[in-house]
């Protein structure tokens, strides 16, 4: 073995763990790994040897967090880190979160999802007081229910100039989704296509993603340019780039998810890019990031590996001071373990029978909500339930007679599809789907207020992730939920997955350390 010759500086090798450890800390020097007899040590950019040296085992390069993923991502994002934190609808992904955040340097996504109009137009108003000019996305989520809804989140969008959109749940697309990436797009000087209007799309499938990936298709741009939607030259331009810059793979995680293998859907994603970006010959490659089951450093490190151009959290953002949802609720994801969440019924898609991954433990949602879709199977209308069902359900998830329930529901329906009014009175089965999406909508909002009589039906979308975190951060300072905050949670967990990645770096070159070191714990808070 070669010796590592003596050198000037203030550092000498730490052969302890805890000073090893430290040296492996430092992420932007230099790590020299090296044995003194039997003993194996660390030190990082230099240090004065004793004369002869010590053994060097290996030496690895600084490694801060910010060479992680792509630099086109941090680039095009003008962001420090390749690294957001996804839309966590009814507004849970707070104003509060997303400043938070872009204040670091860093990319969220408001939780647009659900809200009104009007409430994202106010979210917006914050946004320009509080943030102008620094980075930020809106959630646009497909409401196969509520057509009328997308098309004014869509038209809100365009005409308030939001230049990054997060698009999530879409099994298919809409002409409102390509009419938002088309409107954006013009020729510059040089005649190249420059997209304004920018996309971040949310899949858990190939199939869906090749949508994405591929330019616009061509029946939904004529449509949209005979109804004066968009001009003939932006249908033009259509052609010559992806609908997203960007794609992200969503395996196992709370709310809308497939659960499917991070390693499996991140791979196949990822060849498909290849695959569409040669047969296309795009100028600008599509990246592809990885989001589901991010909760701990180990998990990003996993991301990159697989070859992700950045990584998504959403679960373990939800706990944090910023987000905007109740105290209840963050209290019950700080107590989540890695196995305690469950499927259950999605109250915007639930007569298909689309799911969404719930936090199960401290709640008793996921069980009622399935009950709900096992009725819906069975009978062909409320009135078709047998008194002592009904009853059950009055008294235990409604809290009220059933002819109350409706009355609410048709008061809202007024205001946002009332159409529907309408085939609830043809149909009794669409009836039933309206009241039992009444209990299933106001579950989530329970849990957002924090409505202490409601407890047990908190509908509080979480995945493992949640838990991944929690385990991690036990006995450190950002497990009481008053200390974590969203962007120190993001500084910790993207500097844990450096230190993991210099680990494996390390175990690659041969050299041998102990396997305690692998424990990466949150940094204290800088003085």
């Amino acid at each position: 073995m070669s010796r590592i010759p003596n050198w000037q500086g203030e550092r000498v090798p730490r052969f302890d763990v805890d000073g090893v450890r430290g040296e492996l800390r430092r992420l932007q020097d230099t790590c020299h790994i090296v044995a003194d007899g039997d003993a194996v040590g660390a030190v990082s950019g230099g240090g004065e040897a004793d004369e002869g040296g010590f053994e060097l085992l290996a030496s690895v390069p600084p490694f801060p967090s910010a060479v992680l993923g792509s630099a086109a991502f941090r680039e095009a994002h003008g962001v420090r880190l390749a690294y957001m934190t996804g839309a966590m609808a009814n507004g849970i992904a707070s104003e509060e979160l997303v400043i938070a955040m872009a204040e670091a340097g860093l990319l969220a996504s408001f939780g647009a999802a659900g809200l009104a109009p009007d409430r994202i137009a106010s979210a917006l108003n914050v946004f320009e007081s509080k943030i102008p000019g620094l980075p930020f996305a809106c959630n646009l989520i497909h409401s196969p229910a509520e057509a009328g809804l997308e098309r004014a989140t869509v038209d809100l969008y365009l005409d308030r100039e939001v230049r990054l959109v997060e698009a999530s749940a879409f099994l298919g697309l809409t002409a409102e989704v390509v009419r938002y990436r088309v409107a954006g797009l013009e020729r510059d000087q040089d005649g190249r296509v420059v997209a304004r209007n920018r996309v971040i799309a949310k899949v858990s499938r190939p199939e869906v993603a090749a949508l994405f990936l591929r330019p616009a298709p061509r029946e939904i741009l004529d449509t949209l340019v005979a109804e004066g939607r968009i001009s003939s030259l932006q249908a033009e331009l259509a052609a010559r780039v992806p609908l997203a810059d960007d794609i992200t793979v969503e395996a196992d995680s709370g709310g809308h998810t497939d659960r499917r293998p991070a390693a499996v859907v991140t791979a196949a994603v990822l060849r498909l890019r290849d695959r569409i970006t040669r047969e296309l010959g795009y100028v600008s490659v599509p990246r592809v990031g990885a989001a589901g089951g991010l909760g701990s450093p180990e998990g990003l490190a996993a991301a990159f590996a697989m070859g992700a151009d950045y990584v998504v959290t959403g679960s373990v953002n939800q706990s944090c001071v910023e987000a905007g949802t109740s105290p209840e609720a963050k209290e019950l994801l700080a107590r989540a373990g890695v196995a305690d969440y469950a499927m259950a019924p999605a109250a915007d898609m639930f007569e298909i029978g689309a799911e969404v991954q719930v936090l199960r433990r401290g709640t008793m949602y996921p069980m009622r909500a399935s009950r709900l879709r096992e009725l819906y199977r069975t009978y062909d209308g409320l009135g078709a339930l047998p008194d002592a069902e009904l009853r059950r359900l009055e008294k235990d998830m409604f809290r009220m007679p059933v002819d109350e329930v409706w009355r609410e529901c048709a008061d809202y329906l007024r205001t946002r599809e009332p159409a529907q009014i309408d085939r609830a009175a043809k149909d009794p089965k669409v009836k039933m789907a309206l009241v039992f999406r009444w209990y299933l909508g106001l579950s989530a909002r329970w849990a957002v207020h924090g409505d202490a009589d409601r407890v047990r039906d908190y509908q509080v979308w979480c995945g493992p992730a949640m838990g991944a975190f929690n385990d991690w951060a036990k006995d450190s300072r950002l497990f009481p939920v008053e200390n974590r905050t969203v962007a120190d949670v993001a500084e910790q967990l993207m500097r844990g997955a450096a230190y993991v990645s210099r680990l494996r770096q390390i175990g690659a070159t041969g050299a041998v350390l102990a396997s305690s070191l692998n424990d990466y714990r949150p940094a204290p808070l800088p003085s």
